[in-house]
């Protein structure tokens, strides 16, 4: 697929199915569908848990602060928010911010399946116990088991990491220490010039 091609893919992915989705109760309080944003045809993918507040008002995934602080990762890469794409779980929020339950993940694991196929990366980071659940097909997987140890999710690696919202409630510089290990991971994985700090 061209560039073009996989941009049109994924707004139609959007527009005709995600947008308009009713197959759970989520859309019944949602402001706004968060389909995801980035290159649509980016070499390195970020999955999350699903929308926040923020989010959700704007349409736009990882906004708030943990958005703030991914941002953060993504530069101490040396990559852009453009040069990404950038995905969650579910696309329309979960009330009060919890996880989405396994049938609300479900529903739209479809429409993530198809966002990965559309963009075909070549390395996914899952940002927290959520995400790697769904795309390992392991429910009972604790984030603090996998994170840092390579899988693969239909011939493409993946990375599990902690959420940037896990980080900003418990900041320790151990967790700031794993992650970025994770993410040097990443980059070595992708090719990148890999900074010691």
């Amino acid at each position: 697929m061209t560039p073009e091609q996989q941009g049109i893919a994924l707004n139609q992915l959007d527009t005709e199915h995600v947008k308009i989705c009713t197959h759970c109760h989520l859309h019944e309080s949602r402001t706004n569908t968060v389909f995801g944003e980035g290159a649509d045809n980016a070499d390195l993918m970020f999955v999350g848990e699903g929308p926040g507040v923020d989010e959700d008002a704007k349409g736009r995934p990882f906004v708030g602060r943990a958005g703030q602080l991914l941002d953060k990762q993504i530069a101490a890469m040396g990559l852009t928010r453009e040069q990404v794409y950038i995905a969650n779980t579910v696309k329309c929020r979960p009330p009060g911010n919890r996880v989405p339950t396994p049938d609300e993940a479900d529903h739209c694991r479809g429409y993530l399946d198809q966002q990965i196929q559309i963009i075909a990366p070549k390395v996914i980071v899952c940002l927290g116990a959520t995400a790697a659940k769904y795309l390992l097909n392991d429910m009972k997987l604790a984030i603090t088991r996998v994170r840092g140890q390579w899988r693969t999710y239909r011939g493409i690696d993946l990375m599990p990491t902690f959420h940037p919202a896990y980080l900003l409630r418990q900041y320790t510089q151990d967790n700031r220490r794993k992650v970025w290990s994770d993410l040097q991971a990443v980059m070595e994985r992708l090719g990148l010039p890999v900074p010691s700090q």
